[in-house]
Parts: C-alpha cells; structure tokens; sequence
C-alpha cells in the first residue's frame, strides 16, 4: 500500500485547540515510543510526525486524521 502523504507535505489536522497546520518530518511504519506512549504503526497504517507551523510542537498522527493542504 503506497502512502498518501510525503515528508514535507504540508496538512492540517482537528485538535482540541481548533485546527492546527503544519508540514510532516517523518513517517513511522513501526510502532514508536513518543513522550510515553506508544504509537502503533505499520506500513499498512503509518503515523505521521508533523511540525506545527506557529509553533515547534511535534505530534503525530494517522492518515485518517489529516488532510492535504494544497500549494
């Protein structure tokens, strides 16, 4: 299964603050340790590490939660 996104795509995402944009830095296709938790992932099923664009927050999400955001 090809991924949707590519490291430096930018998308947004919904998040308990509002939505939130920035440009992804990293596809994890194994599950990854991050601040505590585990986030599961697969290459079936990656979770993208994304960069907030206001500020250096790093989180990491599903494919099912974001959305391109074209050029």
């Amino acid at each position: 299964m090809s991924m949707r996104f590519e490291v430096g795509d930018h998308v947004t995402w919904n998040s308990e603050a509002g939505h939130v944009s920035g440009r992804i830095i990293k596809i994890h296709t194994h599950d990854v340790d991050y601040k505590g938790y585990v986030h599961h992932a697969s290459v079936d099923d990656p979770q993208y590490e994304i960069k907030s664009d206001k500020t250096d927050h790093i989180a990491l999400h599903k494919e099912s939660a974001l959305k391109k955001i074209e050029r």
